[in-house]
């Protein structure tokens, strides 16, 4: 086996195999014409030498792989554009992956045969969408010396990676304080994954404006779940059936803020008159919903375009200030929210 202190090759890996230098060649190129117990050995050795591809760097147009997780939605986007837009202006490609998180264990989607991927494709550097990534893929990617940064990352951030993300803390307390502000003292929480970060922030922003605002916090109003449109269909109807429901609701995203106006829209409640109902991440839905969502702004495009010239900064070798990078949540008021009415 060659030694780690000196950079692994095709001529040393492919030594160690048996085979020949073109059969490592096909098989980190993902070609099919190789037997799969050769892949396989080939493969193994590949990760016990520690190989990193030389990078490709693209003459013209350098690139950044941007990879989601999961089915794509109004947030998304906003990411994806605020990327594009920072990429275009550093002159730098933007590719767009999805990854599965049932297909890391197989193949090239294994953390390893992924970073390799990156570092042989000549990625410069990789941002990762709402992912939390574990100590496996941290680790593929230093030896692939691939810098990545995540945008809302879903597990608290580590000094091991490069984080953006916004005031989930303030922007809680601000949709809440709006809501006592206006009267309301029911007021329930409908938010995403229990161990997301994100979450845990809002509902903590969430549970300490109602503890100073004097207002108590029933079990049955703190529900999680996810960020979508279907959770707030279902979790909006658990709140609303309830013997003493809230009179208003903080949702965790724009379409859990859908979600719970169609539940409310299927009891004959009104919004805002019956039920006043906050949205988080002030999406182009927030704005087309009828009526139109009062939400807090989290600044989508900016975190992207931040990401974008953070992990430009790290494959540049620069040092960046800080590990997680926090921008500012604002409240967006419009007629989904109203007084409490006297007599609710």
């Amino acid at each position: 086996m060659a030694s780690r202190d000196r950079r692994a090759t095709l001529a040393s890996v492919a030594a160690s195999a048996g085979v020949s230098v073109a059969t490592v060649s096909k098989v980190l190129n993902g070609r099919d014409d190789v037997a799969p117990a050769t892949r396989a050995l080939v493969q193994e050795l590949l990760h016990a030498h520690d190989y990193v591809a030389r990078r490709v760097r693209p003459a013209l147009s350098p690139a950044i792989e941007l990879v989601f997780h999961g089915q794509l939605n109004a947030y998304h986007t906003e990411v994806l554009q605020g990327v594009v837009e920072a990429a275009t202006e550093a002159g730098v490609a933007v590719v767009v992956t999805m990854r599965p998180r049932e297909q890391r264990s197989s193949g090239a989607s294994r953390p390893a045969g992924w970073a390799r991927a990156l570092a042989a494709a000549g990625r410069q550097a990789a941002i990762v969408v709402t992912s939390e990534l574990a100590d496996v893929d941290l680790t593929a990617m230093t030896r692939a010396r691939m810098p990545v940064v995540v945008i809302d990352p879903l597990n608290l951030p580590s000094a091991r990676v490069t984080s953006v993300g916004s005031t989930n803390f303030a922007g809680g307390m601000l949709a809440t304080r709006h809501l006592l502000d206006l009267g309301h003292r029911q007021i329930a929480y409908l938010g995403g994954p229990a161990a997301a970060a994100c979450n845990q922030a809002r509902m903590q922003g969430y549970r300490g404006a109602m503890d100073a605002g004097g207002a108590a916090v029933p079990d049955d109003y703190v529900r999680t779940g996810r960020f979508s449109y279907d959770h707030g269909l279902a979790g909006g109807a658990a709140l609303l059936d309830l013997p003493e429901p809230p009179t208003a609701v903080f949702a965790g995203s724009d379409e859990t803020a859908l979600g719970v106006i169609e539940a409310a829209r299927g009891r004959g409640l009104r919004i805002p008159d019956d039920l006043s109902v906050v949205g988080f991440d002030d999406t182009p839905l927030a704005r087309l919903a009828a009526p139109p969502l009062t939400t807090v702004r989290q600044p989508l495009r900016e975190m992207g375009a931040v990401a974008v010239r953070t992990a430009l900064r790290l494959a540049a070798g620069e040092r960046v200030d800080s590990h997680h990078v926090e921008l500012a949540t604002e409240l967006v008021v419009r007629q989904s929210t109203a007084h409490r009415r006297e007599d609710s």
